[in-house]
């Protein structure tokens, strides 16, 4: 994010220069730059800070999310070892982000608990407090959700690889049952051509040997090859799973956060009107004072004046 320069000292020298060109005196440059109101921007809370620095990061993560998003879908781009250094780096910076958000939660509730233990009630500032919790929880109810648009748009890439692999695995196996297949009627050829041709020359028999050879580790390295497709396919399955669990628990967090945003403005509209019911106890109170004074001086007076009297 661009960070903004304060420019107030450049125009305060700028209007400076300008007056005393324009002949100005001393005293009514003083003037002029007392009647100026230009006040110094009031410092970032610690946790308007933290929460930008999260945004940053989620910021970040989409950006490296869009920058890799052809080379993680791409299977000519990139090879696996590759696609999973990419999947495992956006996995720390979902875990990061999510583990900002958590703190900012925290926090929250860490002022909310030490605001109630210093004072139950308060005439003053309890409203403004009340707000600025309010607020606090929107903040983490934005983030919460931009969170997880981020990660179901990678979400969505996974899912993508994981259908591709799946479909590069099914020709696959139907060629591993083929080749299995042939191996079979090869080896059947070449003993009734064992037994039909037994007084054959020994190149022909190496040859067949040979053969024979090479059909076998082609069988091993296909069924290699398609244990490590299925393997990968497992661990695509798991890793979907615990990405769909975790956006859900992010989903149902935001949901939280939303629920208690709700109980905090309402919150905040109880206690104005119970400090507006307070001030009206206090008038009423200070009145039948004043009548009870009032009361207390007439009856003291008629005392007085009947004593007198008698």
């Amino acid at each position: 994010m661009a960070k903004c320069k304060d420019r107030n000292e450049d125009f305060k020298d700028s209007v400076r220069s300008a007056a005393l060109s324009l002949d100005y005196s001393e005293s009514k440059v003083a003037a002029i730059m007392a009647s100026m109101i230009m006040r110094k921007p009031k410092q970032k809370s610690p946790f308007t800070k933290a929460a930008l620095r999260t945004l940053e990061s989620i910021d970040e993560l989409e950006r490296f999310i869009l920058k890799h998003r052809k080379d993680y879908v791409d299977l000519h781009r990139t090879t696996e070892q590759e696609r999973d250094g990419i999947e495992h780096e956006v996995s720390v910076f979902i875990k990061a982000c999510k583990e900002q958000v958590e703190i900012l939660t925290n926090r929250i509730h860490d002022e909310e608990e030490n605001r109630n233990s210093k004072s139950w009630l308060s005439l003053r500032g309890d409203g403004s407090h009340a707000d600025l919790i309010a607020h606090r929880h929107g903040v983490v109810l934005i983030l919460s959700e931009r969170l997880h648009s981020v990660t179901s748009q990678f979400d969505q890439l996974r899912a993508a690889r994981f259908q591709d692999a799946i479909n590069r695995a099914a020709p696959r196996r139907k060629l591993h049952r083929v080749v299995n297949s042939s191996s079979v009627k090869p080896s059947e050829s070449s003993q009734l051509d064992l037994e039909e041709h037994e007084l054959s020359s020994e190149p022909l028999r190496l040859q067949q040997q040979h053969l024979d050879d090479e059909t076998r580790a082609l069988q091993v390295e296909l069924t290699s090859l398609l244990d490590a497709v299925q393997e990968t396919e497992t661990k695509m399955v798991e890793v979907s799973a615990l990405n769909h669990l975790m956006s859900t628990h992010i989903l149902q967090q935001a949901q939280q956060i939303e629920y208690l945003y709700e109980q905090a403005v309402e919150a905040t509209n109880n206690v104005d009107k119970g400090n507006k019911e307070l001030s009206q106890a206090i008038e009423r109170n200070r009145g039948s004072r004043t009548f009870l004074l009032l009361f207390l001086f007439v009856l003291t007076f008629s005392i007085l004046f009947l004593d007198w009297y008698s």
